[in-house]
């Protein structure tokens, strides 16, 4: 599997405020639960978002640069043993996103997702 040269976050607007003009995001509280920051890649995201996100605005959308992750960034088995990226060791630096995006995910799951997410 080659890295592709993004990976997603989906985070709420108000969790990410706050990190915006700061160094790092801490991520959401399942980041803090699970001990790594949980990623998607372009082709795992509508399905993230249909599962976790149904109904919900007020989400942004991070697009992230893998290699600026390093090897922090991990690539386990998840959802149905696809391999997900996951960010270990600490907050996820904001100089690592490239774009940022909002989003909101209709209550059956549908998402309009940035032409630029690749």
């Amino acid at each position: 599997m080659s890295t592709p040269e993004f990976v997603y976050k989906i985070a709420t607007e108000a969790a990410f405020a706050p990190a915006r003009n700061g160094a790092g995001f801490a991520g959401m509280p399942i980041d803090a639960t699970d001990g790594y920051m949980h990623f998607s890649t372009a082709d795992q995201l509508a399905e993230t978002l249909r599962l976790h996100f149904a109904g919900q605005s007020g989400l942004v959308l991070l697009a992230v640069r893998s290699a600026d992750l390093g090897a922090d960034l991990v690539w386990e088995p998840s959802r149905g043993g696809a391999l997900f990226p996951h960010l270990y060791g600490g907050p996820l630096k904001i100089a690592a996103i490239a774009w940022e995006a909002p989003l909101r995910v209709t209550a059956d799951g549908v998402c309009t997702l940035p032409e630029a997410v690749r």
